[in-house]
């Protein structure tokens, strides 16, 4: 499978989890978890669709199973940081470690995807350089 299916198909469903869970609230009249709720939504069902978005307009990229590895690491870490933060915004401490590993998984993964970015440019433009100074 490749990246880009597999973002698009969590996005999906992360997006309905995050409706689900946004409708309990609201039926439950407890909206203590709203910022749980919504930064699942934002990780989950948004930046997993442009992650979907991206490995799709790039194919060379889409076939090698290191953005496969950064899509999985997303989703877990994403899983876990909503977890953390929904146990805080209840007030169960044992949230808070849950939260800042999810937290700081999330940033070294954006770190991961921010070089699978840079680098294909970088390769690019490399190649451009030596082939105007050989003109």
């Amino acid at each position: 499978m490749k990246a880009s299916v597999l973002s698009f198909r969590a996005a999906v469903l992360m997006g309905i989890a995050g409706m689900i869970w946004g409708i309990a609230m609201a039926i439950n009249e407890d909206h203590s978890t709203f910022p749980a709720h919504a930064h699942f939504n934002l990780l989950g069902w948004v930046s997993l669709f442009l992650f979907g978005i991206y490995y799709h307009l790039h194919p060379a990229i889409d076939r090698t199973w290191l953005p496969f590895a950064q899509v999985w690491v997303w989703i877990v870490a994403t899983i876990v940081f909503a977890i953390g933060v929904g146990l805080l915004q209840s007030w169960h401490e044992i949230g808070a470690p849950l939260a800042g590993v999810g937290s700081l998984v999330i940033l070294a993964d954006m770190l991961l995807f921010g070089w699978l970015v840079y680098r294909p440019a970088q390769t690019a433009l490399a190649g451009q350089a030596s082939t105007s100074a050989a003109e």
